[in-house]
């Protein structure tokens, strides 16, 4: 595997990461995918390597991890199960919310059993009738005697189904708020809102669920930061957001790359291994390229936000490029596998699902061109 400037302290966490995946992550993924479920068992142990709010200051329960090495682990995440990958960055996104923004006491509630891969979390965005446009958001909360009242849908929620704990961002109305966006913790034993369990063809184990909130009354206290501040939170975290979907696709688009290079090294048909034939190479070659491209864009992404530069070009290319890439290297590793690539005993066949499942969120591919689109040009091209 192709890597750019390991430093031996990033190479040596490597391969902690890889031995924690090949011993127990791996070995569960095949059951997990048919029956649909998530090993959350895994995730104090994802804690202690660093997964779970890991880029966070140690004085916040992090360990200060910098963003390329952070990249880095998104891409071995994704090497290995990108509904893994996806799983850990829903959760790390309610635990830079909560610690940015959060009461003390909210920390010690909920901050703390998240970082330590005990509490179960989701963040509800998306609704019906609003995906990229987050700023059309139509779920409401009023505050009425001293407690919050939501009302409104959230649909297409990661983790949705299984969360003990939603972070809901909706439409805010008081005395001192008139519409705008705030995020409000929702405990799911306490608020008693809604869930539905959606199937979908990618990311299986990821628990998508609709969520439903009829006059659904939460304390005040559950607010997360000040009233209506909630956009401008949401939208600064969708740059680290897009690199680690990019990485994630560069580990899975890695995986099936390699899983071909083996197999067409063993593989013979009239008489020859079929590595040897010419349209066979040029699938490898053309899959390698893919590949290292994206870890560079992925790369460079990371590096920039790391040393605080304006990123938002250089991420959603990251993952225009990548997400789109990873999905065509899967679908050529599909044709060099032939009959073998459809089964679901083997997994290019959920590399192939998941992969496409990398362009729609945190932005569509269309919006990422448009996001990149107006920062080379300075022409907003988005309505």
């Amino acid at each position: 595997m192709s890597q750019i400037d390991l430093t031996p302290e990033q190479q040596a966490l490597k391969d902690n990461i890889r031995r924690f995946m090949a011993k127990e992550v791996v070995p569960l993924i095949s059951a997990h995918e048919r029956a649909r479920t998530f090993p959350f068992e895994l995730m104090p142990q994802l804690a202690e390597l660093g997964y779970l709010g890991g880029t966070l200051s140690e004085n916040d329960g992090g360990y200060g991890i910098d963003m390329p090495t952070w990249a880095m682990m998104m891409e071995e995440l994704g090497y290995h199960w990108l509904s893994l990958r996806t799983m850990v960055n829903i959760t790390n996104g309610s635990i830079k919310r909560i610690a940015a923004h959060g009461t003390p006491e909210q920390k010690e509630k909920y901050l703390r059993p998240v970082l330590a891969g005990k509490l179960k979390v989701c963040t509800g965005l998306t609704e019906p009738d609003t995906g990229s446009n987050i700023a059309g958001i139509q779920t409401r909360a009023d505050l009425v005697g001293g407690e919050w009242v939501l009302n409104g849908r959230k649909l297409w929620i990661t983790n949705g189904y299984n969360a003990d704990v939603a972070m809901i961002v909706a439409r805010t109305f008081s005395s001192d708020c008139d519409g705008k966006l705030s995020t409000f913790i929702v405990e799911r034993a306490h608020a008693h809102y809604d869930v539905r369990k959606l199937d979908t063809m990618v990311l299986r184990c990821t628990g998508t669920a609709e969520l439903g909130f009829n006059d659904v009354r939460i304390p005040k206290e559950n607010l997360v930061g000040t009233e209506g501040s909630a956009l401008s939170g949401t939208l600064k975290g969708l740059d680290a957001a897009r690199l680690n979907i990019a990485m994630g696709a560069v580990g899975a688009a890695q995986s099936a790359l390699d899983l071909s290079m083996e197999y067409v090294k063993q593989r013979k048909q009239f008489g020859r291994l079929i590595g040897s034939f010419q349209l066979i190479q040029k699938h490898i070659v053309d899959m390698t390229v893919r590949v290292e491209a994206a870890r560079a864009l992925g790369m460079r992404a990371a590096h920039a936000l790391e040393a605080g530069k304006d990123v938002r070009q250089a991420c959603s290319i990251a993952k225009l490029y990548a997400t789109e890439a990873a999905h065509e290297v899967a679908n050529m590793a599909l044709q060099v596998h032939g009959g073998l690539g459809y089964s679901e005993d083997y997994p290019i066949e959920r590399i192939f699902r998941d992969t496409r499942g990398g362009m729609i969120p945190e932005g569509t591919t269309e919006i990422q061109t448009l996001i990149a689109g107006r920062e080379i040009l300075g022409i907003n091209a988005i309505a």
